[in-house]
C-alpha cells in the first residue's frame, strides 16, 4: 500500500520531527526562513520545503514583510491532532487518579499499623 502524501493531513506533516521543530519554534512568535534554517542546522531551501508542507496543511500561516516573508504558526490546524490525544489524556488521567487512590491508600494503612 503507498504512503500518504506528508502534504494530506496534519498527521502526516509533523510526523517529521524537524517540522515539529520548526512548529516548536514559532511558538515565540513569526520568523523568516533563514532564522528557522539557522535554528535548526539546515539548509535555507530544506527548511523552505519543510514550511510549505506546513503550510499547505495548514499549520503555518505566511505574511510579508518588506522584503522578507515571515512564518507563524497558525495552532487551528493543530485541532485535529489535540481531539485525537484528548482520549489518550483521559486515559492516562484516569489511570494517574487510580494510582493516587493506590498510593493514598498504602499510606492510611501505614499509619493505621
Amino acid at each position: 500500500m503507498a504512503r500518504a502524501a506528508t502534504t494530506s493531513d496534519a498527521f502526516n506533516a509533523i510526523a517529521e520531527p524537524q517540522r515539529r521543530d520548526i512548529l516548536a519554534l514559532l511558538r515565540a512568535g513569526e520568523r523568516p526562513v533563514t532564522d528557522l534554517a539557522r535554528e535548526l542546522g539546515m539548509s535555507q531551501p530544506g527548511a523552505s520545503k519543510h514550511l510549505r508542507v506546513l503550510r499547505e496543511v495548514g499549520l503555518v500561516r505566511v505574511r510579508g514583510a518588506g522584503k522578507q516573508r515571515l512564518y507563524g504558526l497558525d495552532a487551528r490546524g493543530l485541532r485535529p491532532v489535540h481531539e485525537w490525544l484528548g482520549g489518550f489524556e483521559r486515559f492516562w488521567n484516569e489511570s494517574f487518579d487510580r494510582l493516587d487512590t493506590y498510593v493514598q491508600d498504602l499510606k492510611q494503612a501505614r499509619q493505621e499499623d
